[in-house]
C-alpha cells in the first residue's frame, strides 16, 4: 500500500508554528520557455525554493501542463497551481491554491468559477488549499485587477485588509494571500502585513513588488510566512540567490532564538 501523500497545508502550518519562513517562485507559463525554466530549476537546486506556483492572470499559452511536467522531472519542490480561471487547472501539479478573491465584489471570482471547477477538482486528486486572495493597490492597475473587474484594497488602509482577512478566516479559508500583482510598483506595506498577521492565525502569503532583498526581509519581519517572487526572477534569474539567502538567514536567526 502506498503511503498517504503528505499534506501540503499541514506542512505549511507546521512551518508557521515554528516561525520558519518559506520562498515561493511564481512561474507564468506565458513568460517561460523550456530553456529558461531549466535554467531556473538549476538555480533552485543551489538556492533552495520551497514552492513553485504556476499560473497567471491570462495563461494564453497551451504549454502549462508541459512546463509542470518538466518541473516534476527535474525537481522535488512541490508545485501548486495559481489559477485565475477554471480552465487553468491542467498539469501534474501537487495542489492548487483555491483562490477566492475576497478583496473584490465580483461573484464570479468569489464563487462562480469555483462552481464550474468543482467536479474537475474532485476528480483531479489535487490537494486543495482554500485561499483568501486579496489584491492590494500597488501604484498601477494590474492584469489581475483588470481581468477580475475589481478594485484593489487601498495601499494605506491596513485596517480594511485586516477585517477582510478576518472575514475570510471566519468563512473557513485556510490561507491568506496579499498580492500587489504582477509588475507592482511597490510591495504590500509592512503595516498592512502586520495588521493582517494580528487579525488572523492562518499562514500569510505575500507577493508583488518584492524585487530587493530589503523588501523581502521587511515582508518576513512584518509577519509573512511565504514570500512570492515572480516577474523579477524572470527578468533577473540570479535574484533567486539573493532572495533565497534572505529567507535562509531569517530562518537561521529564528532557529537560534
Amino acid at each position: 500500500m502506498r503511503p498517504p501523500t503528505p499534506s501540503l497545508y499541514d506542512a505549511l502550518r507546521t512551518r508557521q508554528q515554528h516561525g520558519c519562513k518559506a520562498l515561493a517562485v511564481l512561474l507564468d507559463p506565458d513568460n517561460l520557455d523550456e530553456n529558461s525554466l531549466l535554467h531556473l530549476l538549476r538555480l533552485s537546486a543551489v538556492h533552495p525554493v520551497d514552492y513553485f506556483f504556476v499560473g497567471g492572470s491570462l495563461v494564453l499559452s497551451e504549454h502549462q501542463a508541459a512546463l509542470i511536467a518538466l518541473i516534476k522531472q527535474h525537481s522535488t519542490v512541490p508545485v501548486l497551481l495559481f489559477p485565475s480561471h477554471s480552465l487553468h487547472l491542467d498539469g501534474p501539479a501537487d495542489g492548487v491554491l483555491l483562490l477566492s478573491l475576497i478583496s473584490g465584489r465580483n461573484p464570479d471570482f468569489l464563487i462562480g468559477q469555483h462552481v464550474v471547477a468543482a467536479p474537475r477538482l474532485r476528480a483531479s486528486g489535487l490537494q486543495l488549499l482554500p485561499t483568501g486572495y486579496m489584491l492590494v493597490d500597488s501604484g498601477r492597475q494590474t492584469t489581475a485587477s483588470y481581468m477580475s473587474g475589481t478594485t484593489p484594497l487601498p495601499h494605506d488602509k491596513p485596517g480594511i485588509a485586516a477585517c477582510t482577512a478576518l472575514a475570510g478566516e471566519q468563512l473557513g479559508l485556510k490561507l491568506m494571500y496579499l498580492d500587489g500583482g504582477s509588475g507592482a510598483q511597490h510591495p504590500v506595506s509592512a503595516a498592512m502585513i502586520a495588521a493582517v498577521r494580528e487579525a488572523v492565525s492562518t499562514p500569510i502569503i505575500v507577493g508583488g513588488g518584492l524585487n530587493t532583498g530589503e523588501k523581502v526581509y521587511a515582508a518576513l519581519a512584518a509577519g509573512a510566512d511565504v514570500v512570492v517572487v515572480g516577474n523579477h526572477i524572470e527578468a533577473n534569474p540570479d535574484f533567486l540567490g539573493e532572495v533565497a539567502g534572505v529567507v535562509a538567514s531569517f530562518n537561521r536567526v529564528v532557529a537560534t532564538a
